[in-house]
């Protein structure tokens, strides 16, 4: 008798458990489909702990069917996560999808739980950063027009003190110093699979450096501008960049014969200077932002802007933008310190990450970032020298972490594969941070 009351109240459970599950569906759906105030409601009724993101995942599951609804394996195989090894693919999971995913459960750490592993300090603001595509090095460029190329596990080891830093020369974290630019050094990107570090300058010029030579001081292949570069993005073939410059028009370059192409119609540019660009992983499109306020969806074959996102931050610039993993959404932060999730098949906002201190304070251009496993957008508040940081798919603010820099945080750059960032500041430091047990080898 004992073993059926078990089995009936092991039942019971159950179905509570399923009409939670229920109700939180139909609280993302109403988030989802624009009924705010009725969603608003509902959840309050029925005290969702924590907050329900706006999701798409019940009009799908009535649709097809429990039983049919599309597994993770599947839409892992559709959107493989690229330059990772199975087991990082495991571990830091499928990436953001809110069409398919209301409630999960993060195994990556809050970013207020990382700390300083490593500084290093230029002789100008540190304006720009950048990791290698397996997240093993680091460059960081200032504008005392220097870049510095620093190497993950030899950070790591001096802040665990397994090596003496005063006499093994062989083991400094910085492993290449580069000096070829004439001016400020304001964005870095690694090749996809060669040993190539591209810097962008207000010299005017984009510069290509094979780091994997040690005696090489300086660039072996030239890109001349008319205006001062802000921003670029490799293909990930490695055989073509787009770049953002302070004229209002996209370049698209061909890095091996160094041949520039651009939109044809004069209706696909922007109005104002370019200030974020970037290529989704798979490269169907790339995407850019503007002091003009907007957000421009390119066709990356056809180079066509096939949508644009008009005062995407209120009229606000628009100081960055970048792509999740499976290329569903744009995340993009604006000078009004809101960071914003756009979902690319309904062209609309998704979720505003709100909150951030510097709201009617920021001057400087910041950037939004994912982290490593897409659970948490992080964005750096200029007020405080704070780390703002959110659960990407229900909005709830995270704790704060204090970045230690005395000057604003003018760029921050989040490793793809494991827990650890770094930030550039105009107090001539970058910091690495890092979270030490959820480290991917």
């Amino acid at each position: 008798m004992k073993e059926i009351m078990d089995s009936e109240d092991s039942i019971d459970k159950n179905i509570v458990k399923n009409r939670e599950l229920l109700y939180r569906l139909m609280v993302s759906q109403l988030y989802y489909d624009g009924h705010t105030g009725l969603a608003t409601s509902l959840s309050t009724l029925i005290q969702a702990d924590p907050p329900c993101p706006p999701a798409d995942r019940l009009y799908h599951l009535t649709m097809i069917g429990l039983k049919h609804e599309p597994d993770r394996q599947k839409r892992n195989e559709q959107n493989p996560v690229l330059g990772l090894n199975p087991i990082q693919e495991i571990l830091i999971g499928p990436g953001l999808d809110l069409e398919f995913e209301t409630d999960v459960i993060s195994t990556a750490p809050e970013p207020a739980l990382y700390e300083t592993a490593y500084v290093t300090s230029h002789k100008g603001p540190c304006r720009a950063g950048a990791f290698s595509v397996d997240g093993q090095l680091i460059a960081t460029g200032s504008v005392d027009a220097s870049i510095k190329i620093l190497d993950v596990d030899r950070m790591l080891a001096k802040s665990s003190a397994e090596i003496d830093n005063t006499t093994d020369t062989q083991s400094h974290p910085v492993i290449r110093t580069l000096y070829d630019h004439a001016e400020e050094v304001t964005c870095l990107e690694f090749h996809p699979s060669s040993t190539i570090l591209l810097s962008g300058s207000k010299d005017c010029h984009i510069k290509m450096f094979d780091y994997g030579k040690a005696s090489v001081k300086k660039a072996h292949k030239v890109i001349s501008e008319s205006e001062q570069i802000r921003c670029m993005s490799f293909h990930p073939s490695g055989d073509f960049i787009v770049v953002g410059t302070n004229s209002p028009i996209v370049r698209l370059y061909d890095i091996n014969t160094s041949q520039c192409y651009v939109g044809a119609a004069p209706t696909y540019h922007h109005t104002a200077a370019i200030t974020s660009i970037k290529f989704s992983p798979g490269a169907k499109y790339f995407t850019s932002s503007s002091r003009d306020g907007s957000i421009k969806l390119w066709d990356g074959v056809s180079n066509k802007c096939v949508n644009t996102f008009h005062k995407a931050h209120g009229g606000a610039e628009v100081c960055s933008v970048t792509f999740s993993r499976n290329g569903k959404y744009i995340l993009s932060s604006g000078k009004d310190s809101t960071v914003k999730l756009w979902e690319l098949s309904t062209s609309r906002c998704l979720i505003a990450y709100t909150g951030a201190g510097t709201t009617g304070k920021q001057e400087h251009r910041a950037q939004a970032v994912f982290n490593h496993t897409e659970d948490y957008v992080m964005f750096p508040d200029e007020a405080t020298t704070s780390l703002c940081a959110w659960n990407s798919r229900n909005a709830s603010r995270q704790q704060l972490l204090s970045l230690g820099h005395n000057g604003p945080v003018r760029m921050i750059v989040h490793s793809p594969h494991s827990a650890a960032f770094v930030t550039c500041s105009d107090d001539f430091r970058a910091r690495f941070w890092y979270k030490k047990h959820l480290h991917v080898l």
